[in-house]
């Protein structure tokens, strides 16, 4: 990777569930959308441990995680 380009990717991540908007902290700068029973998330996620981080919360907040599914590089 070339010195000073962006680290990450943008990822959608999907959960079963309407994740209540108060907990859209817990997921840094992604941006939250609640659709017929479904979460989805989408931003920029800087590394392996971020993503695995974040569907460790889901996890703990009760939700099934459905797709994660890289978007774009950044």
């Amino acid at each position: 990777m070339k010195s000073g380009a962006a680290k990450g990717a943008t990822y959608r991540i999907v959960v079963r569930g309407e994740l209540d908007p108060r907990f859209a902290c817990l997921f840094d700068d992604m941006t939250m959308e609640r659709v017929g029973g479904t979460t989805v998330l989408t931003g920029r996620v800087i590394d392996q441990a971020q993503l695995h981080g974040f569907i460790e919360r889901f996890g703990e907040l009760g939700l099934e995680l459905v797709t994660v599914e890289q978007v774009g590089e950044l």
